[in-house]
C-alpha cells in the first residue's frame, strides 16, 4: 500500500507482512491505552471519594489531601481523555490497515491444494 491508501506495485508479500507488523504495534498500542485509561478511572473515581470525604467532614480536613484529592480527580479526568482520543485513533488506523491487508491477500493468486488421503 502507498502512504495514500492505493495498491502499489511492489510485492503484495511484503506489504502484507508490513501491514501485520503495523497491525501488532496498534494493537499493542491499543492495549496500553486501555490500561492507562483504566487507571485513569480508578484516580477519578478515588479523587472524587476523598474530595467528598473531606468535604463532608468525614474526616478531618487536610490541605494536603484536598490537593491529593483535586489532582488525581484532575489528572485522571486529562488521562482517562488523552488516551481515550489516542485509542480511538489507533483502532481507526487498525481497522485501515486490516481493510488493506484483506485487499492485498484477495490480489495474490491463492491455489487451492488438493486434499490427499492421509494414511491411519
Amino acid at each position: 500500500m502507498e502512504s495514500d491508501g492505493s495498491i502499489g506495485n511492489g510485492d503484495p508479500h511484503d506489504e502484507i507482512v508490513r501491514l501485520e507488523a503495523q497491525i501488532e504495534i496498534l494493537s499493542v498500542r491499543i492495549e496500553s491505552c486501555r490500561k492507562f485509561i483504566l487507571a485513569a478511572r480508578i484516580a477519578v473515581a478515588g479523587g472524587a471519594i476523598l474530595l467528598a470525604v473531606l468535604l463532608l467532614g468525614l474526616i478531618r480536613f487536610d490541605p494536603t489531601l484536598m490537593l491529593t484529592a483535586f489532582a488525581a480527580l484532575l489528572g485522571g479526568i486529562v488521562v482517562w481523555g488523552s488516551n481515550g482520543s489516542t485509542a480511538k485513533e489507533a483502532a481507526a488506523e487498525l481497522a485501515k490497515a486490516e481493510t488493506n491487508r484483506r485487499a492485498l491477500i484477495g490480489l495474490i493468486n491463492l491455489r487451492v491444494v488438493a486434499e490427499q488421503p492421509t494414511l491411519h
